[in-house]
């Protein structure tokens, strides 16, 4: 009886400590859910970047027919939408695109005016991240001498490294030196980007080491890039191309040595005669090398290993090389887009199984669009035209010889702008806006170009609407020129095959802004949003300060 009481006993005990225990566990439960409701910030591994040269906005409603459903359709079904996104600034190019998407501001603040400038204090053009103080590292030509001094503000990366006291890994990777250098901002631990010729190497610049890691040695001597020197050809039937035109058609540029613009290109054929490594960079098979770049440096830099968050910048820059030849209507830049969706299918696989699905953070936005090509356009009788600008400028300065008696008032040109010498307008006693809307008047009575800005109405009046807004944005008082002149929609300064970019036109502002994973809501917004909005999103998401000269708003809509 008495064994039997006590075995009553211990097992009314047991019972009333399992209570306790679930009790207890409830509590801990209901407090790390309680203090999670409250935190004001997400903390995924990794932040991963994704900038898509030259991508408009309809290349995403285009070809969505044809695309798989883990690539993009994966990042719309699942992430955030922001289908009415735009460039809020001119010139729409690759460096100010990147220089905006990661800074959340406009050339106006962060310096980044183009790919390239005319320099007021130099009296030449400047690149946009040469810099002759660094050395290049993993090849012996000056294809890495590159650092991101010419940018006058922190990014989202550089504020990511200072939040956490430089312990969250920054690494930046793109075929293009600008696209890995501007996203990187001043502290990435690395930016890495191609080097063609006959290296096919990734390489850096001593700004952020003096070797190369030994995962990108091993990556190089792999050689895995040379699998992608192999002919071009469509990744599907042809036949289910028809989302563009005729595969051949004089609207289009060539390979060397190609008599016609068609499929299959052969690249190994044609190989010595486009620059060797330097031709990938022009295929698809120049997005397929990134993802694979990408992928080693998730491996090989442990991104996303600890609680501590990462971040990961990749720019896809092999379609813009493709834009540029082909142009938007062609079947290259069509299968160019459904090779690049594999590759992002392929990207967020290697998340999912690197870092973990629902522990990593994406964007993929574009630095720019891109304008039809004109001589298309003409043939389907849409008004638009070609501006020869080393024609307009000759005649230009004849009128500044005859007007002013000397061809010196005109300094520079670039990005559709005018550098006036200004010492040269005080020792003529002229006054500089006098000069400016003289020059201005001229230029408007060109045919292509559509109206014209200077520097005077830049800094003396505040735009909010349309396209001096935009031009505004992207003047910069120390750095831009006198004057501005807009070319008409769809009119542009190229040559008569292939197409451009650089203009405030909608065709060149309209870019997708996808957000997905963690911290993300699923859903869309047609509300306007602008490029220098990203970055303050991300930066509320992982309760970040906002780079320094940020002027964008985040997208609350876009966040849980």
């Amino acid at each position: 009886m008495v064994r039997k009481k006590f075995f009553v006993l211990v097992l009314v005990l047991l019972f009333g400590a399992g209570l306790l225990s679930a009790h207890s566990q409830t509590k801990v439960r209901e407090k790390s859910n309680m203090e999670k409701a409250q935190q004001p910030f997400t903390t995924p591994k990794l932040v991963v970047g994704i900038v898509v040269d030259q991508m408009r906005y309809d290349y995403l409603t285009r070809f969505w027919g044809q695309y798989g459903e883990n690539g993009f359709k994966r990042l719309v079904r699942e992430g955030f939408n922001c289908k009415n996104n735009h460039f809020n600034y001119a010139p729409t190019s690759t460096a100010p695109g990147h220089a905006s998407v990661y800074t959340g501001t406009s050339p106006a603040a962060h310096g980044i005016i183009g790919n390239n400038w005319f320099d007021k204090d130099l009296g030449k053009d400047v690149y946009c991240v040469s810099d002759d103080t660094f050395a290049s590292v993993g090849t012996n030509t000056e294809a890495g001498k590159m650092s991101p001094s010419r940018m006058n503000v922190t990014t989202l990366t550089d504020q990511l490294r200072l939040h956490t006291q430089m312990r969250g890994k920054v690494i930046s990777v793109a075929i293009k030196d600008r696209g890995a250098v501007i996203p990187g901002g001043h502290t990435a631990n690395a930016a890495y980007w191609f080097a063609g010729g006959s290296e096919g190497n990734w390489i850096s610049s001593s700004y952020y080491m003096e070797q190369l890691p030994k995962w990108v040695v091993k990556f190089n001597s792999a050689r895995g890039v040379d699998k992608y020197r192999k002919p071009w050809t469509t990744l599907k039937d042809m036949s289910e191309y028809t989302e563009s035109g005729p595969d051949d058609n004089k609207y289009e540029g060539l390979f060397s040595g190609e008599t016609a613009p068609v499929f299959p290109h052969d690249v190994p054929g044609l190989w010595n005669t486009n620059g060797g490594y330097e031709m990938i960079k022009g295929t698809p098979y120049g997005n397929s090398i990134t993802t694979d770049f990408a992928i080693a440096a998730m491996e090989g830099e442990d991104l996303g290993a600890d609680g501590i968050p990462d971040f990961l910048a990749i720019s896809y820059s092999s379609t813009d090389y493709v834009g540029h030849k082909f142009g938007v209507n062609s079947k290259e830049i069509e299968d160019t887009y459904l090779r690049l969706d594999l590759e992002i299918e392929k990207l967020l696989s290697a998340l999912d199984k690197e870092v973990g699905a629902g522990d990593y953070t994406v964007f993929l936005t574009s630095d720019h669009g891109v304008a039809d090509v004109p001589a298309y356009l003409i043939d389907q009788k849409v008004p638009v035209g070609y501006f020869q600008s080393a024609e307009i400028m000759s005649k230009l300065r004849e009128f500044v010889n005859y007007q002013y008696g000397t061809t010196e008032l005109i300094r520079g040109a670039s990005n559709n702008q005018l550098y006036l010498d200004h010492q040269v307008i005080r020792n003529l006693d002229l006054s500089e806006r006098d000069v400016q809307e003289t020059l201005a008047q001229e230029l408007l009575d060109n045919e292509f170009i559509d109206r014209v800005y200077t520097a005077y109405q830049m800094q003396n009046t505040q735009y909010s609407l349309g396209i001096p807004y935009i031009l505004q944005n992207g003047f910069n008082q120390k750095r831009s020129g006198d004057i501005f002149y807009v070319l008409k929609p769809g009119v542009t300064d190229y040559m008569a095959t292939g197409t451009t970019h650089g203009s405030p036109q909608i065709y060149d502002t309209h870019v997708p802004l996808l957000f997905y994973g963690k911290g993300i809501s699923q859903g869309s917004t047609v509300s306007r949003t602008e490029i220098p909005d990203i970055a303050p999103t991300i930066a509320v998401l992982l309760g970040i300060s906002f780079p320094n000269g940020s002027t964008g708003k985040p997208v609350d809509a876009a966040l849980e």
